[in-house]
Order: structure tokens, then C-alpha cells, then sequence
């Protein structure tokens, strides 16, 4: 790779993360006040519940939750019994996590660099925030996660999903003035690239619309394999 490409890359990593970054910065305690806590569609609910037994079955690894927003969902892994602490791009979010969950770690991170040390995870949680990151940037991702996980630890992401890969831009939202960028991606695009960081994929689960949703969402649970396997 040249220089002038890996610049290219570092500088277009740049640039989404910062408008992620100052979008939800502005929507914050909008967006935290349109989906409080609670508000879970049940399978999801029991997709995450399965999640926390996954991992805490195997020890009392710490789980993070990526893309953490509000704390919600942080919240409910350590009501299960998981360690969990969360993780986001937006400061702001971060703020109001704190507030809401204080005995609860939250801090301002990005999927694509965890400041976490190899190997360390028992878990990782990723809903609905992989929707931001760009193709380019999605392998670098899930090589975080495969870095950070411990063997046999596992992955939950959640997304919107369609038929075929899509995107859409939105420049406002609650009446605030955005720049936000959304992927849809189908399971096996995922699954694909999880693979390819060195996970091993465990299920894939679909659901259709509810309410007021107007995509399907996809879950995909992966697991970094056992030393040795």
C-alpha cells in the first residue's frame, strides 16, 4: 500500500467520524428522548438476553457495547448480569449515559481504534452503530473486534437491512442540521466481512418492520474461535 492511499484512508476515516461525531452531538437528547429506555421489540430483547448468557457462561469478561448512545442497552446487559461498559463516538452521548447510568462506565471511543487492549473482551455489542461506517471502513472494524475479543468471545451486531446494499444521506433530523451517512448492508455482507477478520459466524436472524420501523433489521452473532480451532 502507498502512502498517498493509507493517507487517502486515514483521512476519509476522518472525515465520517467526525461528522457522526457532531451530528449525534447535535440530536442527542432528541434522539435519547425518542427511544427510551425499555423500548425493545421483544425479539430483539431475547437476542440480547442470549447474548449475555453466551458470554457470561464463559467468565466475568468484561462485554462492551459499541455505539452506546444513551446507555440504554448497557443497562440492560448489566441488569442480566454482564460487566458491561459502553462505548461512543459522541461526547455528548456519553454525557447523558453518565448521567443516566452512573454506576456504569461510558466513554468516548471509535469502533475503528478501540483503546482497548488485545484480547480483553469476553464481548462486544454493536447495535445499530455499524449503519455509519463506510465499506472502506467496515474491515477495519471487525479487525478491532477480533482483536479485542478473547478466543471464544462473541459478537452481536445489529442493522438495518434490505434486499441489495443501499445508502442514504440525511441532513437533518429533530430539526437539527445533520450530515449523517447510512449503510444498508445485507447479513452475508456482514458475515463476509466478519469472516474475513479471522470470526466465525454462529446465526443470522431477520425480522420484518414493526411499528413504526420501515426497514427489516438483521442480527449477526460471530465468535472468535478457541485457540486451537
Amino acid at each position: 500500500m502507498t502512502d498517498a492511499t493509507e493517507s487517502s484512508r486515514t483521512d476519509g476515516a476522518e472525515t465520517f467520524l467526525q461528522t457522526t461525531r457532531t451530528s449525534y452531538d447535535a440530536i442527542a437528547k432528541d434522539y435519547a428522548a425518542q427511544f427510551p429506555a425499555g423500548g425493545w421489540h421483544p425479539l430483539d430483547r431475547t437476542l440480547i438476553s442470549a447474548f449475555a448468557e453466551l458470554v457470561t457462561e464463559r467468565g466475568k469478561a468484561p462485554v462492551a457495547d459499541l455505539g452506546s448512545g444513551p446507555g440504554h442497552v448497557t443497562g440492560l446487559l448489566d441488569g442480566l448480569g454482564v460487566p458491561a461498559f459502553g462505548v461512543d463516538l459522541s461526547p455528548a452521548m456519553v454525557a447523558l449515559a453518565r448521567d443516566t447510568y452512573p454506576q456504569l462506565r461510558f466513554h468516548v471511543g471509535s469502533m475503528t481504534s478501540l483503546d482497548l487492549p488485545d484480547a480483553t473482551l469476553g464481548g462486544i455489542l454493536a447495535l445499530y452503530s455499524t449503519i455509519h461506517v463506510p465499506d472502506a471502513h467496515l474491515p477495519t472494524v471487525c479487525a478491532e473486534f477480533q482483536r479485542t475479543l478473547q478466543p471464544g468471545g462473541h459478537a452481536l451486531l445489529a442493522f438495518q437491512t434490505s434486499e441489495a446494499p443501499g445508502q442514504m444521506h440525511l441532513p437533518e433530523r429533530f430539526g437539527h442540521e445533520i450530515d449523517l451517512d447510512y449503510y444498508w448492508r445485507t447479513p452475508e455482507q456482514i458475515t463476509a466481512v466478519l469472516e474475513e477478520a479471522g470470526l466465525e459466524l454462529v446465526a443470522t436472524v431477520r425480522r420484518e418492520p414493526a411499528g413504526e420501523e420501515k426497514r427489516a433489521r438483521a442480527f449477526v452473532l460471530a465468535r472468535r474461535p478457541d485457540d486451537g480451532t
